[in-house]
């Protein structure tokens, strides 16, 4: 079976651009653990890349993945959206049998 790496979008690269996530030396950290409502839960935040992370490139911008999230994210698409209820980084994935309502928490 081919799996698919996820994709991020040229949005979610350009909004770390705005941050100044690179020129701080971090990359966006995306980690599926344990937890939430729904049994598995993401992790977004800024971090350092690691030497086994998978690293994905755009706008001179990094999201890293390690190896044990990887094939939690497999095809997802990483992207960043802008609502009246606020702004954040989001992700489409196409494993999640279900989601809870915020869209952190996932099921399989």
């Amino acid at each position: 079976m081919l799996t698919l790496p996820p994709k991020v979008t040229p949005r979610a690269f350009e909004r770390l651009s705005e941050i100044g996530a690179q020129a701080a030396g971090k990359a966006l950290r995306i980690a599926v653990e344990g937890g939430g409502c729904s049994g598995f839960q993401y992790e977004i935040d800024l971090d350092d890349p690691k030497d086994d992370d998978l690293v994905l490139e755009g706008a001179g911008e990094k999201v890293v993945i390690d190896a044990v999230s990887l094939p939690f994210l497999a095809d997802a698409t990483i992207d960043f959206t802008e609502e009246l209820i606020g702004a954040r980084f989001v992700i489409e994935n196409p494993n999640a049998s279900s989601s809870c309502g915020c869209g952190v928490s996932f099921s399989m």
